[in-house]
């Protein structure tokens, strides 16, 4: 299914369990990602009577591929109007890495009117980047290194990744095929995307919007998360939020949606519930 965006963007979707009894969540994927990242909690939260969302962010799967657009302010938008074009209401927003940002940059624009509860998973918040009032954050030096990388050999450096992404040289189980479908996920995405969406993620400050929210939240992070690190991410968000509920993962990395889906399933089972 699509929709058009604010922009005349076309964006596909997937929307199950309509009709069910609980809150309708709409999960947001991670940046590189497609809809198809939530396999794992699509059907666990369908079956459980929730109605689920799950949305392809333009340059990803099988939405449009512009130009422009691939800044949080314009896939925020996006979310907008996804939510306007189902209207949506009572909804449970699901962020994970670079949705986080999108998810909060939403509420920021758009306000609460349609969000009963937000939940952050393994998300890049609050500011990735380091500034003088962020020296804790990573250089940008780094962001230049990942960008010249991707430039030089996308599929390797997508491969390179895999292996921290899932942690399983912690031991985490994960099989090679599914860290292969993974990496197929994430190259399928324009490469213009990639690009631009890392330098958005990078540069976007979510700080403000954190402390705007007034809805429930859950911060879900891995300890050992390479690509958004607890200390630098999770954590600190979850000082942004005092009211809401922070939990840490034992050995699990950026990709827990699949390494630890059980223990995450039931958090957001539990947490949509309210």
């Amino acid at each position: 299914m699509y929709f058009e965006s604010h922009d005349g963007t076309r964006i596909a979707y997937e929307d199950y369990g309509r009709g069910g009894e609980g809150a309708p969540i709409v999960l947001v994927a991670g940046a590189m990602l497609p809809a198809e990242m939530w396999e794992y909690q699509i059907p666990y939260l369908v079956e459980r009577g929730h109605r689920c969302v799950a949305v392809d962010r333009r340059g990803h799967g099988r939405s449009d591929r512009p130009s422009t657009g691939y800044d949080i302010d314009t896939t925020a938008d996006d979310l907008a109007a996804l939510l306007d074009h189902l209207d949506l209401t009572g909804v449970v927003l699901v962020g994970h890495s670079t949705g986080g940002a999108e998810v909060a940059r939403y509420l920021a624009r758009h306000g609460e009117g349609r969000v009963a509860r937000v939940a952050f998973v393994s998300s890049t918040l609050p500011f990735m980047k380091q500034t003088d009032d962020n020296p804790g954050g990573v250089p940008e030096a780094v962001l230049d290194g990942l960008l010249a990388a991707v430039r030089a050999d996308r599929p390797k450096w997508l491969a390179r990744q895999t292996q921290l992404y899932f942690t399983t040289h912690l031991g985490s189980d994960v099989s090679p095929e599914q860290m292969d479908v993974t990496y197929r996920q994430c190259l399928s995405t324009s490469p213009w995307a990639t690009l631009r969406m890392q330098e958005a993620c990078f540069h976007a400050d979510s700080r403000e919007d954190l402390r705007g929210i007034g809805v429930p939240t859950l911060t879900v992070h891995g300890d050992a998360d390479f690509s958004a690190p607890a200390e630098l991410t999770g954590r600190r968000t979850a000082e942004l939020l005092p009211g809401g509920t922070y939990v840490e993962y034992e050995g699990a990395g950026h990709g827990l949606y699949v390494s630890h889906a059980d223990r995450l399933n039931a958090d957001l089972l539990k947490f949509a519930a309210g």
